[in-house]
């Protein structure tokens, strides 16, 4: 029998080892390459060797002010669009779990934004942000009177921020509002209904029963957001290239300027910053 149960664990290793191997292909090999560049300096001659010199590129980018103004739009625009994509999420779903007539229609609806072509999406709002003709600055200054003259709100590199949130929340809400209402539907109603004969309110039912539930959905959610917030690019770029957050930074340092090895110093602090986040947010949900 031992006999037996040895050779299922070593077939076992065997069936895994092509997992693990593509995992390591496809994953570490990249991470360890990344480090490899970020100590070295790239030679853009592929007949010449590359120089090794250490964590120069680390001290360049932690002393560079460049670096830290990316990294504050990085905060700020991860921290704004994570938040605001779970709140409305969290209002939408909370709204369409009740029933009514083309309550299916609407949810079919709501995903749109999520399933457009980003591309399309970003010329989209470039023209909805028009400084002309645009339709935001029409009902923001001519018909609201908000604000006292039209804005670039594309080019600007005062306001281009805000456009890139406001974007990037209408776009990417329709997750947050999949997930947290299949969560919603798994509440039994059973809850609410001895709620309801105790007396509570709807504030009481939602701060003691749905919110209790949903915890763990939004704790995933906020985890995920972060992670590929504090990554996005596409949809930064296609829109604004005023909007300098890390990710744009690293290109405009690896293909503007060739500067390969700060790039990948940039990407290995980036890694070790979200990856600490990780760990730090885990933690704390696991405690709440």
């Amino acid at each position: 029998m031992e006999i037996k149960t040895d050779q299922e664990a070593k077939l076992g290793y065997w069936l895994i080892l092509p997992t693990v191997l593509a995992i390591g292909g496809l994953i570490l090999y990249p991470v360890i390459y990344n480090l490899w560049l970020s100590l070295h300096k790239v030679n853009m001659n592929p007949t010449q060797p590359n120089t090794f010199i250490g964590i120069k590129h680390f001290i360049e980018i932690l002393t560079d002010v460049d670096f830290w103004t990316a990294f504050r739009t990085s905060i700020l625009f991860t921290s704004t669009t994570v938040v605001g994509t779970t709140l409305l999420g969290l209002g939408v779903a909370i709204l369409l779990n009740r029933k009514f007539p083309g309550r299916s229609l609407i949810r079919g609806i709501i995903l749109l934004p999520y399933v457009t072509p980003v591309i399309s999406a970003a010329f989209g709002w470039k023209y909805l942000f028009n400084p002309v003709f645009g339709m935001f600055n029409y009902i923001m200054v001519d018909v609201l009177s908000l604000m006292p003259q039209h804005i670039n709100w594309i080019e600007s590199p005062r306001y281009a921020i805000f456009a890139v949130i406001i974007f990037n929340i209408w776009r990417n809400f329709p997750f947050a509002f999949l997930m947290i209402l299949a969560e919603l539907q798994s509440i039994s109603g059973t809850l609410y209904e001895a709620a309801e004969v105790d007396g509570a309110t709807g504030w009481q039912k939602f701060k003691h029963i749905t919110l209790p539930e949903l915890k763990f959905v939004i704790g995933a959610l906020v985890i995920l957001r972060t992670i590929w917030n504090f990554y996005k690019f596409s949809e930064i770029y296609l829109l604004s290239s005023s909007v300098e957050v890390l990710p744009v930074y690293i290109y405009e340092k690896a293909f503007a300027t060739y500067s390969f090895g700060e790039a990948a110093a940039i990407s290995a602090i980036l890694f070790v910053f979200v990856f600490g986040f990780i760990l730090f947010y885990v933690r704390k949900v696991l405690e709440w």
